[in-house]
């Protein structure tokens, strides 16, 4: 990666937009939902930012009074002016003047951090870069993205939010993700993604209200495949993002390890099936990640008096 992706606080700051025309306001709807300070610097202005001046959304200043206050707690400044030798101008004086972050339009070389194809769910927002190289085929993601999330699954992350405090003070870590895993799989969403806010509240809550029961270990004996990450199946990767521990022989293609939950731990063992029975026996969910297809399942595992998942991989060669 040449750009390292991350979000970019808003609260109490500000956003600086230097241009006053048509590139200037399509950067205005691009932030106009934050909840920053939006100001647009410019000489003449675009109609649609002086609509939004109008309703108190947008602060509109003359360009000629720029000062290096503007850029005092500035989130990023964005210059579009659609003039390249305005656009690099302007650059090297919010730059002069201790502007932090700037991203130039259609200047990549000139920007501190390039400006995402978003999918907004508010508070769930989805970013998709390429780093500038090919702005076409991040709309083309960004479409596929829209169609997978439902529109209203920004409120149900909301009412999450809202109940954190009480499932925190509840579950223990584990429990948790479980209980998070059936909220946004199962029939809390459902009832949600239907339109029954209230219903998919109650749900909710009862479930909470009963908490968890004792933590049993598993373990899932998933199948690598040929080595490529690309050709895990889905199932294989599923598992090993609810995983606690993932166990592997020496010589695993390491790629295959990013597939995981970032917290959970991985152990290298030249006797990896007893290690995920001695941890699984300890109440930890355990993938055990095989090289090949894995297409048998092991005596041990066949035999072990605790929940066994079977999850063959794609074999070597397949197609």
């Amino acid at each position: 990666m040449k750009a390292f992706p991350m979000f970019l606080a808003t609260t109490g700051r500000r956003i600086v937009i230097l241009g006053g025309g048509e590139q200037a306001a399509q950067k205005a709807r691009l932030v106009i939902r934050t909840d920053a300070e939006i100001v647009v610097a410019g000489l003449e202005f675009d109609e649609e930012l002086r609509a939004l001046a109008d309703e108190g959304r947008v602060r509109l200043v003359d360009a000629r009074e720029i000062r290096a206050e503007l850029f005092d707690n500035a989130a990023i400044t964005f210059v579009a002016t659609g003039s390249a030798g305005a656009d690099g101008a302007l650059h090297a004086l919010a730059k002069a003047m201790g502007a932090p972050v700037v991203n130039v339009v259609d200047r990549p070389a000139l920007c501190d951090a390039l400006t995402p194809s978003i999918v907004d769910r508010d508070p769930v927002v989805v970013a998709i870069g390429t780093e500038g190289t090919a702005p076409v085929l991040g709309r083309q993601i960004k479409t596929a993205v829209e169609t997978m999330l439902e529109p209203r699954l920004g409120a149900l992350a909301a009412l999450a939010g809202r109940m954190r405090g009480a499932v925190g003070q509840r579950l223990s870590a584990r429990a948790r993700r479980d209980f998070w895993v059936w909220v946004f799989s199962g029939p809390v969403r459902a009832a949600h993604a239907a339109g029954s806010e209230r219903r998919a509240a109650q749900l909710l809550k009862a479930r909470l209200e009963e908490g968890p029961g004792p933590a049993e270990g598993s373990v899932a004996y998933v199948g690598a495949g040929p080595g490529e990450v690309d050709l895990m199946s889905l199932r294989g990767v599923r598992r090993m993002q609810e995983a606690d521990l993932i166990v592997h022989a020496p010589g695993l293609a390491p790629g295959l390890l990013e597939l995981a939950r970032r917290d959970a731990e991985r152990l290298v063992s030249d006797d990896p099936i007893a290690a995920a029975l001695s941890a699984a026996g300890e109440g930890a969910r355990v993938v055990l990640l095989v090289p090949g297809a894995g297409e048998e399942l092991p005596g041990p595992l066949r035999e072990a008096a605790l929940t066994v998942e079977h999850v063959p991989g794609i074999r070597p060669g397949f197609g």
